[in-house]
């Protein structure tokens, strides 16, 4: 029953990013706005959104409520604009996108060094990673599979093809497949913002949050740079990508106290644009 149902949503989204196409980028962004402010609570809760805003105690102009609308409404944005990534890819879309610190990309590459990028699930994420390696870094990325059978393909395609194509899958093989890249001498980038089975529990934002270690990890034992990168959305359809400088990690810091600093880079970058971070998930379950 389950297969029948992620299959008649895998047709329905085909369909939707077939008539995304035909209207162009900005229309389809717009109206993915539109389609994730009003059915988006259907699919995802506006209620998990509203509690963990209010756990974070998250201070801002607007009511929780309006927030949660935004991150909705930013999810439809995110999934019509996944028709586009080939045009972004191709500088067909070169106008949208803007980058602070493509320096620490060129010094990276002039130095020959590794690094390792961290960020969360801000705005048109997938963008980051297919930026770095547009750059020249040799770039593995960490994703996480769909659960619809049908509709994951598609996304391993576009990822492959258009973002990153040394794609890792998230899990113990993929953390095999990590250290293995490294060793090639490639770059990883990895979100930093979901609860996962295997982790520390760390703060973030003032409360214990199951939290991956990998990052720490990865800049501990491969001497790897460490670098923050963020996305933020501008005029609904226009995008900046800041790349920090690689951060110097003292050789006494333990896994848990670098694990606690990346959190605090991330509630950093979220506090930015309160509404453009993905709030639906339970981060803070036990």
């Amino acid at each position: 029953m389950k297969k029948i149902a992620y299959f008649l949503e895998f047709i329905l989204i085909k369909i939707l990013f077939f008539f995304f196409q035909l209207i162009g980028y900005r229309l389809s962004s717009n109206l993915g706005f539109f389609i994730g402010r009003t059915i988006g609570p259907i699919f995802r809760s506006k209620k998990i959104i509203i509690q963990n805003i209010k756990k974070a105690n998250i201070k801002h102009s607007d009511n929780p409520s309006q927030i949660a609308s935004n991150v909705l409404g930013n999810y439809g944005r995110i999934f019509a604009e996944y028709v586009y990534l080939k045009k972004f890819r191709n500088d067909e879309l070169k106008k949208y996108v803007s980058i602070d610190g493509l320096e620490h990309l060129e010094n990276l590459k002039k130095n020959n060094k590794k690094a390792v990028f961290i960020s969360g699930h801000f705005n048109n994420f997938e963008l980051m990673a297919m930026e770095i390696e547009k750059a020249g870094i040799d770039l593995a990325a960490i994703y996480r599979p769909l659960n619809n059978i049908f509709l994951n393909k598609t996304m391993e395609q576009i990822r492959k093809e258009y973002i990153c194509k040394n794609q890792i899958k998230k899990g113990r093989a993929g953390s095999r497949e990590i250290i293995k890249k490294l060793i090639e001498g490639k770059s990883i980038a990895l979100m930093i913002d979901q609860r996962v089975r295997e982790g520390e529990k760390v703060k973030f934002f003032n409360n214990l949050a199951t939290t991956t270690t990998i990052p720490a990890q990865l800049v501990k034992k491969y001497n790897c740079e460490l670098v923050p990168i963020y996305i933020e959305r501008k005029k609904s359809n226009y995008f900046k990508i800041y790349i920090s400088k690689p951060i110097k990690v003292g050789k006494t810091k333990s896994i848990q106290q670098i694990t606690e600093f990346l959190n605090q880079v991330l509630e950093k970058m979220i506090l930015k644009n309160v509404d453009q971070w993905i709030w639906t998930h339970d981060r803070w379950k036990s």
